[in-house]
């Protein structure tokens, strides 16, 4: 057994859709990061041990997906924890069946737990304020975050509820798609998976960003044009933000705590 296998304390499995993935928090050299990543870093500087890391989710993804594609490659990597989040893309769409995403996600759970692996539900951030629509879609998703409360009750697991984090649905927290979340909001979110498993963020995060006003025409006309309408055109056509798409980690990183970080961790800190 290596060094690093000795000292590794927590597996960390995520998957899920754009939202896991952590698209929005765009780096400089053009890969994103997300409160995911975040949360490995928080993690391995909580236990001051590394943490290995592992990150299936990819954008565009519908819940059924998510469970066919990524849940047993997931847990085939035998992790000690595996966080869960999916049926945002669903919601988007008419005709939304949340019983079916309800029921998909608690045996998704219960696989988890038969597993051996302590399983984390998240609940997604609300960006229903500058979405068209937007009030239908909080509606489905009030009602799945819901489901989901009770489901984590009923199987007495965790659950981070970003949705009624009523912060998180402000504007400045969005990306200008307003369809995922800036870099600050993926901070928040970060925060407030590591409170659910007993951990305070990091005090150096900024989590906390200035109310902005609302959009001027001339951003309304922009955001539709270069947001809307290719959104309608993929879905028209069948096309996904996440087709020809694989994991970013698809197997094991290692994340270091901050003071003893080497050069091959894995770019997670803020």
């Amino acid at each position: 057994m290596s060094e690093h296998e000795e000292q590794a304390a927590i597996r960390y499995v995520a998957i899920g859709d754009s939202f896991t993935e952590g698209v929005g928090d765009e780096q400089p050299d053009g890969s994103v990061r997300g409160w995911a990543d975040l949360v490995a870093q928080g993690l391995a500087d909580a236990s001051g041990r590394p943490v290995q890391y592992a990150n299936l989710a990819i954008r565009g993804r519908l819940l059924g997906p998510i469970v066919r594609e990524q849940l047993e490659p997931a847990i085939a990597l035998a992790p000690t924890l595996l966080s869960f989040n999916g049926g945002g893309n669903d919601m988007l769409r008419p005709g939304t069946d949340l019983a079916r995403i309800a029921q998909e996600t608690e045996q998704a759970l219960r696989r988890i737990q038969d597993a051996g692996i302590e399983p984390l539900l998240l609940a997604g951030a609300n960006p229903t304020g500058g979405l068209p629509g937007g009030g239908r879609v909080r509606q489905k998703g009030d009602e799945l975050t819901a489901a989901a409360g009770a489901i984590a009750a009923r199987l007495g697991i965790r659950f981070a509820d970003n949705w009624n984090d009523a912060e998180l649905a402000g504007r400045q927290y969005w990306s200008t798609d307003r369809l995922h979340l800036a870099p600050i909001g993926h901070h928040r979110v970060a925060a407030n998976v590591l409170r659910a498993l007993g951990h305070p963020a990091p005090g150096e995060w900024v989590l906390d960003a200035a109310p902005v006003g609302a959009p001027t025409t001339r951003e309304q006309l922009r955001y539709t044009r270069e947001h809307v309408v290719p959104w309608i055109q993929r879905r028209l056509t069948g096309r996904s933000s996440g087709d020809g798409r694989t994991a970013k980690f698809a197997d094991w990183v290692w994340v270091h705590p901050r003071a003893t970080a080497d050069p091959g961790s894995t770019p997670a800190a803020p």
